[in-house]
């Protein structure tokens, strides 16, 4: 009898210790790993001189992959020169006028502020202040006669350095520079090809870190917290592979659980988006299934 009951205790403390983790064979949530898939297009229409890129390739943010052909574009840029320096001669010719009624104003200035002294020491004449005035309101009419006539060249110019600039940036995105630290999943233009403006170059997504989104039950909500670390599962050759995991975001709505879900009854429940953040040890891959399984036992 006292055997019988150790034996019973034995079972009691074992089967308590199970209950405390997920005992009941099943995962907490199934899914499907994603990653952030950026396309990369073309900034420019033109001929593609070079293209450095391979699918499976991991390139480097701010990696240079390639150009689209600038000929073209560096053509019209000279063309602008060119007419910037001939509009530039004709602005010359008004500027340098400009200058000689600027030089008139200020003697004719200095000549006021002698005659203004003369006439306090009673050695000057109203007239001579009165003609002196004169001569510096024609001289400021004069300068903005010549200003209203320059204007236009000078809206010209100004129109210029604008094209100038706008020619600058098109060529600086006629080169293909890498956005981000990625892997290239597919390649869309080769070498030598014609591309326009917003035509796919390729396709990159940062593999390092792998999201699995899953979907879990409102009776499991309350066992997660964003941050906190769980444990995700997927098929190898005869049993499961384990990585650590960890919760980055939890939907704040409900929605009804997606087809991915095995059973029917699972898929008529409201559940809640869940996205588990993986280190990818290279053996992760986009769309692969995997399994959540709650720490509960911490």
């Amino acid at each position: 009898m006292k055997k019988y009951n150790y034996i019973l205790g034995l079972s009691i403390i074992a089967s308590s210790l199970f209950s405390c983790g997920n005992d009941n064979g099943k995962a907490d949530g199934y899914g499907n790993f994603e990653a952030t898939e950026i396309t990369i297009s073309a900034e420019n229409s033109g001929k593609l001189m070079q293209f450095h890129v391979n699918e499976g390739d991991i390139v480097q943010k701010e990696a240079f992959l390639g150009y689209i052909d600038t000929i073209p574009l560096t053509l019209k840029r000279e063309q602008l020169e060119v007419s910037k320096a001939v509009i530039s001669s004709k602005s010359k010719g008004v500027l340098s006028q400009i200058s000689v009624l600027n030089s008139k104003l200020k003697t004719a200035n200095t000549n006021k502020i002698r005659v203004e002294n003369l006439i306090k020491d009673n050695a000057g004449t109203q007239k001579q202040l009165d003609d002196v005035t004169g001569e510096i309101n024609v001289i400021k009419q004069q300068i903005r006669s010549v200003e209203i006539q320059n204007a236009p060249v000078v809206n010209e110019l100004k129109s210029i350095d604008v094209q100038l600039k706008q020619i600058d940036d098109q060529i600086q995105k006629s080169k293909i520079i890498n956005p981000i630290n990625g892997t290239v999943l597919t390649k869309y233009a080769e070498p030598n090809e014609i591309t326009s403006f917003g035509k796919p170059l390729y396709k990159i997504a940062n593999l390092i870190t792998m999201q699995l989104r899953v979907y879990i039950s409102e009776t499991q909500l309350s066992n997660i917290k964003i941050g906190q670390e769980v444990t995700v599962k997927i098929d190898n050759v005869d049993t499961m592979k384990s990585y650590k995991g960890i919760i980055s975001w939890i939907a704040s709505e409900a929605e009804f659980t997606p087809k991915i879900i095995q059973t029917k009854e699972e898929r008529v429940a409201l559940v809640y988006a869940v996205k588990v953040d993986v280190k990818n040890d290279g053996g992760l891959k986009i769309g692969m299934p995997a399994e959540l399984w709650i720490n509960t036992a911490e």
